[in-house]
């Protein structure tokens, strides 16, 4: 009977692995968590600095636009305010991110795309993002799997660069 069970679940877990992979992927890989709350965190292998040049640089070596970025730490010490080194990097595809906008205005909120780059208290350097399959979840889009898919292998490819 357990072998039958779990000769079951093998093949349930074959067939469906290709809707389950990119999580499954993504989660293994060493240095990436993937949160409960739809945040994706990556561990750096550089600098802080260097953290941002390298995101920089590969979101420009794509073709994707690179809106903005808002040191945070910065504003905070203007404020009064002391922060570890935190830096927000706003950039997108217009193309692509103004689909989903089309299944359901209100993802707007969640476009362009925005990356944390962040230094812990043990002077890790993170990048942390919102995972695209959970902005779907979030605003009930089920229309645009490809360009979930898209979106996750583009945020994917990023984030390796800061990755050894």
């Amino acid at each position: 009977m357990a072998t039958r069970i779990a000769g079951l679940c093998a093949a349930v877990l074959i067939l469906f692995a290709p809707i389950f992979s990119p999580a499954i992927t993504r989660a293994e890989e060493p240095g990436r968590q993937n949160l409960d709350n739809g945040i994706v965190k990556v561990k750096s292998a550089y600098t802080f600095s260097e953290t941002i040049d390298r995101i920089k640089q590969d979101v420009a070596s794509k073709g994707i636009m690179f809106f903005f970025s808002v040191d945070q730490s910065k504003l905070a010490g203007d404020a009064g305010i002391k922060l570890r080194p935190s830096t927000l990097l706003v950039f997108g595809n217009p193309p692509l991110g103004s689909q989903f906008m089309t299944s359901n205005p209100i993802s707007g909120i969640d476009w362009p795309v925005r990356l944390l780059v962040l230094q812990d208290e043990d002077g890790t350097v993170w990048a942390a993002y919102n995972d695209f399959n959970y902005i779907a979840r979030r605003h009930g889009i089920k229309d645009r799997d490809a360009a979930f898919q898209k979106a996750s292998e583009v945020i994917g490819s990023i984030t390796s660069s800061i990755v050894r």
